[in-house]
């Protein structure tokens, strides 16, 4: 990789995760010269990427960015096939839909939120990103990669965002073969506490999980049975539904490669 272009993308990494940050911090963060930072944040700050705030003189993350992330959702197979879907099973449950992709291979990226329909205000979750291992969704999608790649997830660092975050390797090994059996993962209170969901993988013609979708809501609305099982059901049939618009062929969502 470019040597530059890589510290330009390190600098709109540490922005995002941080907000606002200085040329200083940038420099101690990235271990370059100053001079060398702020001659990337030059470049960045041109094409629109990074802004500086005129009162603290410190850096945050550019407009050009938002619409190179509309850019991605907008030509995203999944995203744009999955909208009616979501729109579909929003209405069918009642709850709210989300889908989403594996990002980094760790985080479970919401591409499309279904609001819950007929409810009150609600917050827009698009491009919230979820340690997959606290999140149906991904756990989802990681029961049906490569057996390989899932122990090499599992070996890896493993998120605790809530005291019911699973964050032992073996305990989440069997959520995820329980996953593969029922074509379904559940998140318990496992990345917000009081909230639930329920997530099934979307296959691509390839037969690869390319992303998942699930409801998300309350505990007490989407596990008490028979809420559970009627959600999981609507879910997973969905979820087939949009595989096959993708390509995928009958049965696949129940094969897991080796």
């Amino acid at each position: 990789m470019v040597q530059s272009v890589q510290r330009a993308a390190h600098i709109l990494r540490e922005l995002a995760a941080s907000g606002r940050l200085g040329v200083t911090d940038l420099a101690e963060r990235l271990g370059v010269s100053k001079p060398a930072v702020y001659a990337l944040l030059r470049s960045l700050e041109a094409e629109g990427l990074v802004r500086q705030d005129k009162d603290n003189r410190k850096y945050l993350l550019g407009s050009a960015l938002l619409r190179l992330g509309n850019a991605y959702l907008e030509t995203h197979e999944l995203r744009s096939r999955s909208v009616p879907w979501a729109e579909t099973l929003a209405e069918r449950t009642g709850e709210a839909v989300w889908v989403a992709v594996l990002d980094d291979d760790r985080y479970a990226l919401v591409v499309h939120h279904a609001f819950r329909q007929g409810s009150g205000a609600q917050i827009l979750e698009l491009g919230a990103s979820i340690p997959w291992n606290t999140s149906a969704l991904g756990k989802a999608l990681v029961a049906f990669l490569p057996k390989l790649r899932q122990k090499e997830l599992l070996e890896g660092d493993l998120a605790q965002l809530t005291g019911q975050s699973l964050v032992d390797p073996v305990g989440l090994a069997d959520q995820l073969e329980e996953t593969r059996q029922l074509g379904y993962a559940l998140d318990d209170q496992e990345s917000a506490l009081g909230e639930a969901a329920i997530a099934s993988p979307v296959f691509d013609r390839a037969g690869s999980p390319a992303g998942a979708i699930g409801v998300v809501g309350p505990v007490e609305r989407l596990l008490t049975e028979p809420a559970r099982q009627r959600h999981a059901v609507a879910v997973r049939e969905v979820a087939t539904l949009l595989s096959r618009e993708l390509g995928a062929g009958r049965g696949v969502a129940w094969r897991v490669s080796d």
